[in-house]
């Protein structure tokens, strides 16, 4: 069965296409998941080995939805949050995982604050560099401090 982490995964590529494509949530999605597209991904990337199921897809329309729903709000938050940083320059695939992570935070009750976190850092430092996965976890560390009471943490 896929990992919360693998679809978490899928999501952030979801919401970094949408960014460079400008897809809506479900055009983005669909394309994503049609059997073509994710048949070539299957042989580039063993995280594709199986699709996601019905939960898995479920969450991570909810993770794409919220984000799309509600980038404004994010966004000010990131750039409330990083200091010194405007958006543009902050990289695409690392604005992707910040998405995802506050459409987490913000948005899905069923989601643990610290590992949307946690998975967070994982991924920026995946999709860009040990320095990204240690700038999002100053900007969603210093956002829960700051805006979440320590019960939701």
């Amino acid at each position: 069965m896929m990992t919360r982490m693998t679809a978490r995964q899928i999501a952030v590529q979801i919401l970094f296409s949408m960014e460079l494509g400008s897809a809506a949530p479900e055009d983005a999605m669909a394309l994503f998941f049609s059997d073509e597209h994710y048949d070539s991904l299957k042989e580039e990337d063993e995280l594709y080995r199986e699709a996601p199921d019905e939960e898995q897809i479920a969450y991570i329309r909810r993770v794409v939805e919220n984000a799309a729903l509600h980038q404004t709000e994010i966004d000010e938050i990131i750039s409330r949050y990083a200091e010194g940083w405007k958006l543009s320059r902050i990289a695409k695939s690392t604005l992707a995982v910040l998405r995802c992570a506050l459409s987490e935070i913000l948005y899905l009750d069923d989601v643990p604050n610290s590992a949307a976190v946690n998975e967070a850092v994982e991924l920026g430092k995946t999709y860009d560099s040990p320095q990204a996965g240690a700038f999002i976890n100053g900007l969603l560390g210093s956002f829960l401090r700051d805006e979440k009471p320590a019960a939701e943490t």
